[in-house]
C-alpha cells in the first residue's frame, strides 16, 4: 500500500486504524443500545406519565441533526476517542428507545407477561426475565446497523480533525492526510476509503440478514 509523506507504512497504519474505527464503533453502540433499550422498556412497560416524558425528550432529541448536534459537543471538548466513543453513543439512543417501546406495548399485552403480574413478580424481574428477551431482535439488528454509522461518524469526525488525533491512525485521519497529496500518492486517500466504504457496507448487509432471520414477520412474506 505504499508510505505516506512522512515515510511511514500504509498498511500497519491501517491495520491498527482497524481496531481504532472498530472499536469506536462497538462501543459507541454499546452505549446507545444500553441507554436507548433501558428508557424504552421503561417506557413501554409502564406507560402513562412516564411514557408520555420519555417520548417527549426523544421528539426533542430527535429534532437535532444528530451530525451537527455531535460537533457542537466535540467543540467543546478535547478531542480524543474517548470523547468519540461517548458523544457518539450518547446521542445515537433515540431511535432504538422508540423502537423498543413500541414492541414493549406489543409483548406487554401477552399472556406470559399478564401471568407473571398476575404472580406478583417485581416489575424489574418482568422487564428482564419476561419482557427484553422477546424485544432482542430488533434490539440485536440496530446494533448492527448501528456499528457500521458509528463508524461513519468517527470516520467523519477524525477528517474534520475533531476525532482521534494523531499520531493515533484511524481510517478517517488517514484519508485526511492524504487529501493533500490526492494528486501525488492516490493510494493515500483510496485504502482507507476503501476500507471505511467496504466495512460499513458489510454491517448493514449483516443487518439486514440478521433482520430477515430474526423478524417471523420477514420470513413469513
Amino acid at each position: 500500500m505504499g508510505t505516506d509523506d512522512l515515510g511511514r507504512d500504509l498498511l500497519s497504519r491501517m491495520v491498527y486504524g482497524t481496531r481504532v474505527s472498530l472499536l469506536v464503533g462497538f462501543v459507541a453502540v454499546g452505549i446507545a443500545i444500553v441507554i436507548g433499550s433501558f428508557l424504552g422498556l421503561l417506557s413501554g412497560y409502564f406507560g402513562g406519565w412516564l411514557d408520555a416524558l420519555i417520548m417527549r425528550f426523544v421528539d426533542i432529541m430527535l429534532c437535532f441533526p444528530t451530525f451537527f448536534l455531535i460537533l457542537m459537543v466535540i467543540a467543546f471538548l478535547e478531542p480524543s476517542i474517548w470523547n468519540v466513543m461517548a458523544v457518539i453513543g450518547l446521542t445515537g439512543w433515540p431511535g432504538l428507545t422508540r423502537l423498543v417501546r413500541g414492541e414493549c406495548l406489543s409483548v406487554r399485552e401477552r399472556e406470559y407477561i399478564q401471568a407473571a403480574r398476575a404472580l406478583g413478580l417485581a416489575n424489574l424481574r418482568v422487564m428482564l426475565v419476561h419482557l427484553l428477551p422477546n424485544v432482542t431482535a430488533p434490539i440485536i439488528v440496530t446494533a448492527t446497523l448501528g456499528i457500521g454509522g458509528a463508524i461513519l461518524t468517527e470516520s467523519a469526525l477524525s477528517f474534520l480533525g475533531l476525532g482521534v488525533q494523531p499520531p493515533t491512525p484511524s481510517w478517517g485521519n488517514i484519508l485526511t492526510a492524504g487529501k493533500d497529496y490526492i494528486t501525488l500518492a492516490w493510494w493515500l486517500s483510496l485504502f482507507p476509503g476503501l476500507a471505511i466504504l467496504v466495512t460499513v457496507l458489510a454491517y448493514n448487509l449483516l443487518g439486514e440478514g440478521l433482520r430477515d432471520v430474526l423478524d417471523p414477520r420477514m420470513m413469513a412474506g
